[in-house]
């Protein structure tokens, strides 16, 4: 029986819908500071339509210390350790980049269904994102996280998710064996074979995270409401590559979904 933060029931559910929804992890006033920052990097107001010029905005943000305690989270870090082993990943300082929708007339123009990649070509850093890469044990990325930074409801841009669509993943990257594919390729062929799964929204209140398999199948969507969304999307690292093949059979459920996805391909 499970004591973390994560039941025995929240586990199975992660394993077979390939996400969990952690409810108020970062405190307020954090959230706050972050959206500070954020704002003021823009040079735009929340609270003024007439600033928001464009349908979707990616920023790294300007001071990387306002975020390190949104990550630095008791309830965050003990569920990491029950979804991707205890010891097996890496801390972050930061949350990377966010991703701010605005209510706009323009299509944000990026709303395919796609996992993300995780690592750039052999050939070395890129910043054409379309050019990295990801493989059958998930190299480079643990989880994709959702944190959080503004209120979302249904109308206000949620991440889309294919429930249980990380389960066909596998056997679509299984071929490409530990070389993998690019994240475009494997996208086209997700959304492709998760088609019939059905689809629920990353809904929740400012402080949310979402922990999600990293081969779940998402999709981004314009804002409806009149209201500015805000969120970042980092992957958790590694400390060590995921494991198809324990001879312990000490799987993380991260490990489990994968290994469920391939069936009797290993």
């Amino acid at each position: 029986m499970s004591t973390g933060v994560l039941s025995d029931e929240d586990i199975d559910r992660f394993v077979a819908d390939g996400f969990v929804h952690l409810r108020q992890v970062v405190p307020a006033a954090v959230v706050t500071a972050g959206l500070d920052v954020i704002w003021s990097d823009l040079g735009q107001r929340p609270d003024d339509p007439s600033s928001w010029t464009r349908p979707v905005i990616r920023l790294l943000p300007s001071d990387a210390g306002a975020f390190q305690d949104a990550f630095h989270r008791s309830r965050l870090w003990a569920a990491f350790d029950q979804l991707v082993g205890v010891g097996r990943w890496l801390p972050r300082s930061d949350l990377g980049l966010f991703v701010v929708r605005f209510p706009h007339r323009d299509h944000p123009g990026d709303t395919g269904w796609h996992i993300d990649s995780s690592y750039p070509p052999d050939e070395g850093f890129t910043e054409d994102f379309s050019q990295w890469r990801v493989n059958v044990a998930s190299r480079d990325r643990a989880l994709l996280l959702l944190f959080l930074y503004s209120d979302v409801g249904a109308d206000d841009a949620p991440t889309q998710i294919r429930v249980g669509s990380h389960l066909d993943v596998p056997s679509v990257l299984f071929p490409a064996g530990i070389d993998g594919m690019t994240g475009l390729q494997a996208s086209e062929l997700a959304a492709d074979v998760s088609g019939s799964r059905p689809t629920t929204l990353a809904t929740g209140r400012a402080g949310d995270v979402y922990l999600c398999h990293p081969f779940l199948v998402h999709a981004a969507q314009p804002v409806r409401s009149g209201t500015p969304r805000c969120i970042a999307q980092p992957p958790l690292a590694p400390r060590e590559p995921l494991v198809l093949e324990r001879a312990d059979g000490a799987y993380s459920p991260v490990e489990t979904g994968i290994r469920r996805g391939l069936g009797g391909a290993l």
